[in-house]
């Protein structure tokens, strides 16, 4: 017959191994080919999930280390962090390395705010694996059954909290969109009358841009939104994702009004479908680096 000491032993691996499992699914629902199109191939989604499970393991093993006076856990927490920057720092160096071979830079603000994002989902999984096995031991039932639905509810919980408290707006909820009537003079790009480019000199470019182009007109909704708007790393990562999704036909420009802030992102299409297009710019995140707060007086 199993002891008592073994019987709480198997408990004890029980609620590790479902500490694991929450924060490691907690890394799955995050990690998906979002509009930051990272990552977008198997090596990168299997990277991320072996991080997400040590990330998970980490934060299921300090209660039970805690509770038998092993205050060693506190350290690996500490070096979880360290690490996880080190992560960040990485990601970060990465897509800057690749940026200057895509349809169109990112920019490093986007880079910035995607390299953020893979830190804070490694907390995630962290607190989610954490906060899962707290409540399994403030429970303290001997039942698997019992702490299986506990870690499902307790999971599940905080990974709809931690997802929906790290989940920032997008450009549709800042400003209104709509494609704009192209209209080219001599050598010169008007869209809505806004004043694009002078670089239409070529015939070819052109007939490209008439026929194949396209140009969506961004208005902000409020003055404090239009400083968002014009800043150059949001204005790129804008051109991006409509460049990265549908590809572009080496022609692409990025204009903004100066007398009401309206923002032009015009360039040539390989897959033109408009709604697909509006739709993309649309849920182009607001990026951290550049989003401004009301100063209270």
């Amino acid at each position: 017959m199993s002891s008592a000491s073994d019987v709480i032993s198997i408990i004890t691996l029980i609620r590790i191994l479902l500490g694991i499992l929450m924060g490691t699914v907690a890394r799955f629902v995050t990690l998906r080919i979002d509009f930051r199109q990272v990552p977008s191939y198997p090596n990168s989604y299997f990277i991320n999930l072996v991080t997400g499970f040590f990330a998970a393991s980490l934060g299921s093993v300090a209660i039970p280390a805690l509770l038998s006076d092993d205050f060693a856990a506190v350290t690996f927490l500490m070096l979880a962090v360290q690490h996880f920057r080190d992560i960040r720092k990485q990601t970060q160096e990465s897509l800057e390395q690749i940026d200057s071979v895509g349809f169109a830079p990112r920019g490093s603000a986007y880079i910035d705010g995607i390299a953020k994002t893979f830190e804070a989902r490694n907390y995630i999984c962290l607190l989610t694996s954490l906060g899962t096995v707290l409540a399994l031991y403030l429970v303290m039932s001997q039942n698997v059954w019992i702490n299986l639905a506990i870690a499902l509810m307790t999971g599940s919980a905080l990974i709809c909290s931690l997802v929906h408290f790290t989940k920032g707006k997008c450009i549709g909820d800042i400003c209104s969109l709509h494609f704009g009537e192209i209209d080219i003079r001599g050598a010169e790009l008007f869209v809505d009358d806004i004043w694009v480019t002078a670089m239409l000199g070529l015939e070819k470019r052109k007939r490209m841009f008439i026929e194949q182009g396209v140009a969506l007109i961004a208005s902000p909704k409020s003055e404090k939104q239009r400083l968002t708007l014009e800043n150059d790393g949001q204005q790129a990562a804008i051109l991006y994702d409509a460049a990265r999704s549908f590809g572009t036909k080496e022609l692409y420009f990025t204009k903004r009004s100066l007398s009401d802030g309206r923002i032009v992102i015009a360039f040539v299409p390989i897959i033109k479908d408009k709604e697909k297009i509006l739709a993309a710019v649309r849920n182009t995140p607001i990026l951290e680096s550049v989003r401004k707060r009301s100063h209270k007086r």
